[in-house]
């Protein structure tokens, strides 16, 4: 068996954002199982810092569509996924936070396409405006992150697998 075919590596390899979604709402089982391995995500000292917010509402994916300049997709997408986190339960947790979030985040956008769905990451952490938007909107406490949102659902559009690694981007044992 080439490595290429082994599932893991073949699942990561097509994952891609997909931005177009058909009008259909995403099963309960599926979403338990992306939450799932959501929470099997690594976390820096087992902290385990990370919160989701799981958003199905027609008016608030709306409301999140017309708050984020990059998040028009949400328009028409089934489900949202927000990733969160509560750095407060530790210093490891304050300290690690977003990476924690993001394993969260791509074990989510990994699961979605091992299920047949598809999504796209949309960034939201570094821009105050966005934040102070998704806070208000999903009533997310002051105290509590906001890193992403992953726009889910089923794809209305379809990309090839990546394929090979950017030229000059591998160094070995020195830059």
């Amino acid at each position: 068996m080439n490595s290429r075919d082994r599932q893991t590596v073949s699942n990561i390899l097509g994952r891609r954002s997909i931005r177009r979604f058909e009008e259909r709402p995403v099963e309960k089982e599926k979403v338990s199982l992306i939450l799932e391995c959501a929470f099997a995500a690594p976390s820096a000292g087992n902290a385990r810092p990370t919160h989701v917010v799981v958003v199905d509402e027609r008016s608030t994916l709306n409301g999140l569509a017309e708050a984020l300049p990059y998040g028009k997709m949400l328009s028409k997408a089934p489900l949202a996924f927000v990733v969160c986190a509560d750095p407060s339960g530790s210093d490891i947790a304050r300290q690690y936070w977003e990476e924690d979030c993001a394993a969260a985040m791509e074990n989510i956008l990994l699961a979605v396409h091992a299920l047949g769905l598809c999504g796209v990451w949309l960034g939201v952490h570094y821009a105050p405006e966005r934040v102070h938007a998704v806070r208000n909107l999903l009533k997310i406490p002051d105290d509590v992150e906001v890193l992403g949102i992953a726009a889910t659902g089923y794809p209305a559009e379809k990309k090839d697998p990546h394929g090979g690694i950017p030229e000059g981007k591998i160094h070995v044992n020195r830059w």
